[in-house]
């Protein structure tokens, strides 16, 4: 009797042994994490998702990638879409890889990351922070975002995921084409009509507002004019076809869009036109008649008649 209980308490001490060394069962979808760089994970998901919703039930936001490798703090994602749901908008976000932190629901993308919005936005970078809860996106690498005839590349931006109103921390280079039709004379004559833009810092961009703020060490050169200033203010003017059916898909190429109605540039205001420099506190130029006003002790330093009444009006 003694030698069988000693049988059977044996036997059940190394069922239990058994247990306790197997690995994880493999199921459709799940994976032990046996990737490098996985191997602490809890596990690893194939075809990962997450989503959230706002009021009425209504999905507001998705997160999926291709696999995602869980740990107790942090979900490593690879092969990653989302998506940003509203009425007005509708914002996609790519990356090869990123991390989705549990605790405050913050997203982190990382390699070949793309921002492209349904009116025609797109911005590309490096890294990029996705604060969802405050409806924020950051990074500190350089950016590219090209927008109807705007393309601007900086580093360091922060705004809003729809890229409506955003700012740029630095090294700001603009190029702003001319709303002209698509045709081999308009192709040939791009590159006359832009401007191109560049400041130490920040740009602040409202779309809404078709407004863009220029700050430190701004240059505007459009071609026949270079302007220097402090600060610089660009106003928009739309010109989409009003007339369009409101269910024509809107126009998204690069030469359509806004165009510029004026420019305000103020704080040490230098004008250089051929062979001419003006000087002043302000200066306002209108898109329309292609004047320049010139405010707060304006000075001038005229060498050619001709290009003076051309800047300034007979």
């Amino acid at each position: 009797m003694m030698f069988r209980r000693f049988f059977w308490l044996v036997l059940v001490i190394l069922m239990f042994w058994n247990f306790a060394q197997a690995k994880p069962e493999v199921k459709a979808g799940v994976k032990a994490g046996e990737a490098k760089g996985s191997q602490d994970a809890d596990q690893q998901i194939n075809d990962f998702s997450l989503s959230g919703y706002g009021e009425k039930g209504k999905k507001s936001w998705d997160l999926n990638g291709k696999t995602a490798d869980i740990f107790d703090d942090v979900i490593k994602l690879k092969n990653i879409k989302g998506n940003l749901f509203s009425e007005q908008e509708h914002v996609i976000l790519l990356a090869d890889q990123g991390d989705f932190n549990k605790a405050d629901g913050k997203v982190h993308l990382q390699e070949n990351v793309v921002i492209t919005t349904s009116s025609g936005a797109k911005l590309t970078t490096d890294t990029l922070d996705w604060d969802r809860k405050n409806q924020l996106v950051t990074t500190p690498d350089v950016v590219n975002i090209e927008k109807e005839n705007m393309t601007t590349v900086a580093t360091g931006a922060k705004g809003q995921p729809n890229l409506n109103k955003f700012t740029l921390e630095k090294d700001v280079t603009v190029k702003i084409k001319s709303a002209l039709e698509e045709s081999k004379q308009a192709m040939d004559l791009m590159s006359k009509n832009q401007v191109i833009i560049t400041c130490d810092g920040p740009l602040e961009v409202d779309y809404q507002h078709n407004v863009a703020t220029f700050n430190n060490n701004v240059t505007a050169d459009k071609g026949d004019a270079v302007i220097y200033c402090d600060t610089m203010d660009i106003y928009f003017n739309n010109t989409k076809d009003k007339s369009a059916p409101k269910s024509a898909k809107p126009q998204t190429t690069a030469l359509s869009g806004n165009k510029i109605d004026k420019i305000i540039a103020k704080g040490n205001v230098k004008i250089v036109k051929g062979e001419n420099v003006s000087y002043s506190d302000e200066a306002l130029y209108t898109a329309d008649d292609q004047k320049i006003v010139l405010k707060g002790k304006p000075k001038l330093v005229i060498y050619s008649t001709a290009d003076f009444k051309q800047a300034f009006g007979n």
